[in-house]
């Protein structure tokens, strides 16, 4: 089995979908062992001879930072953090952004700047290891004194305490704890605010979401070459001469790549009567290039988040520091999980504009791509629920960071909403890649009426590898299975 070393060496996204879609097992370096057990000592060494008081080590949190803790409650507060925090409601935060949660988590106390014991982040490394799921609910979070409650769920297992799901079950914390032979861990001072305290919910529904734009700004590409193939389109505006003058990264290589995707098409060797095409058609470059733009600047910024120590006080051990500030405000992160929703959206936005030409009834195509319309309304309702997807996307693209309501007495006076941006974001890549499927199945449909004539080497091979799972509809059949088998299709 493939291991993954958690050290101080630059995590990337990639390397996290790595991880994740291989199954790789984490393992705790020597170096961050190290750094682990170093900041631990200095903590310890600092609360038996400190008189002042710590935040959140010897003082209750929030608007209570002023409340002294004695010594003999130091472990308690830190439980009772851990059992009133725990406030999540709604939907389920899914088991494989769960699992980044744990990577991420894990991978921020390992600088040795939060103040946990080895033993508590080892059983974090255990729950990753084990495939232990702990249950995580979607809404809670204000995204500022980091993600408080979803992080809150995460953490209460490895007391006993909460639930997880284990080989397709849900049990308590206690449950999984005897199962796998483990006693609770008893947490010290500041730890229970190191768990708490930081990004990783915001940051994990981030990646999950940069990993699932470059596969859906693939898939884009490819499912846009196949509609204008099929709507017998031009290529002359995919030409490198044009993007040269206007030279936006994306908007090159999008035009670069539509060329290369529709290199030896028949259908495009035919002699068009017209000189242009509808936006959609013509300003792909524009439009995906800009997408994917957005990608490459979000995923810098996440890239650094993911790469850092986001909990609160910051116990910088070789400075003799344990400071109070707020590197888990979410506002770095969540404007950019905004940009990306509205980034994304885009591209089921001109989507749906493809969709809507192709079984418009023109450029040779039969309405609504049957060859019998009238008795037969074929792919008319698809274009519905594509329209129906994309306007909903555009209700959830109102930026989430743009509000705050203030909590703590108003001690948090002003938060980022970075996790209700999660949220819509998460949303927002499902939708997407619902309307790219409807796409991939008109096109596909439309493309046979442009028989004999054969598109590309590469969109013929898509289209027969789609055709093993989706047919060619002569006639009205129930659509919705064909659509769910298109979603999976662009999964593979």
């Amino acid at each position: 089995m493939s291991k993954h070393l958690i050290s101080a060496e630059h995590l990337t996204i990639n390397r996290i979908e790595e991880i994740i879609a291989k199954g790789y097992k984490l393992e705790l370096s020597e170096d961050a062992v190290q750094r682990i057990v170093h900041c631990r000592e200095y903590l310890d060494k600092k609360i038996a001879t400190n008189t002042k008081p710590v935040y959140g080590v010897t003082t209750g949190f929030g608007s209570l930072c002023n409340v002294s803790i004695g010594h003999d409650y130091l472990a308690q507060l830190q439980i009772n953090l851990m059992m009133s925090h725990a406030c999540g409601t709604g939907d389920r935060v899914p088991n494989e952004i769960v699992k980044i949660m744990l990577l991420l988590k894990i991978q921020s106390l390992s600088y040795g700047y939060s103040g946990c014991k080895l033993d508590t982040v080892q059983r974090l490394v255990d729950f990753f290891n084990n495939d232990i799921y702990p249950i995580v609910y979607m809404q809670g979070s204000l995204g500022a004194s980091g993600d408080l409650v979803p992080l809150a769920h995460l953490s209460l297992p490895i007391i006993g305490l909460g639930e997880v799901e284990y080989q397709g079950k849900v049990m308590s914390g206690k449950e999984i704890l005897q199962i796998m032979g483990w006693q609770p861990i008893e947490l010290a001072s500041k730890e229970g605010l190191a768990l708490l305290n930081g990004t990783q919910n915001m940051s994990s529904f981030a990646v999950w979401a940069l990993i699932q734009s470059h596969r859906l700004n693939d898939w884009a590409d490819k499912i846009a070459a196949m509609s204008l193939d099929a709507y017998n389109g031009l290529v002359e505006p995919f030409t490198d001469a044009v993007h040269q003058v206007r030279p936006h990264k994306g908007q090159i290589e999008t035009a670069a790549r539509m060329r290369e995707l529709l290199q030896g098409s028949e259908i495009l060797e035919k002699p068009k009567s017209y000189v242009q095409d509808p936006y959609s058609f013509r300003c792909v470059p524009q439009v995906h290039g800009t997408v994917k733009d957005t990608v490459a600047y979000v995923e810098s910024v996440i890239d650094t988040e993911i790469n850092s120590a986001t909990d609160n006080p910051t116990v910088c051990p070789d400075e003799d520091l344990i400071i109070s500030a707020g590197n888990f405000h979410g506002e770095p992160i969540a404007l950019p999980m905004d940009f990306l929703a509205i980034a994304l959206s885009e591209l089921a936005n001109i989507s749906e504009r493809r969709i809507y030409k192709l079984v418009s009834g023109t450029r040779g195509l039969p309405s609504f791509l049957v060859a019998n319309p009238g008795v037969n309304s074929g792919f008319m309702i698809t274009q519905y629920t594509a329209a129906s997807v994309v306007s909903l996307n555009k209700n959830l693209c109102s930026p989430a960071s743009v509000d705050s309501i203030p909590s703590c007495q108003g001690q948090e006076d002003h938060v980022s909403m970075g996790a209700n941006a999660a949220i819509k974001l998460y949303q927002v890549v499902l939708n997407t890649e619902r309307v790219l499927a409807i796409e991939l199945l008109n096109a596909t449909q439309a493309l046979e009426f442009r028989r004999p004539l054969k598109s590309s080497a590469v969109i013929q091979s898509i289209f027969e590898d789609y055709r093993k799972v989706v047919p060619f509809i002569i006639n009205d059949e129930v659509m919705y299975p064909y659509i769910q088998k298109s979603i999976e299709f662009l999964r593979k």
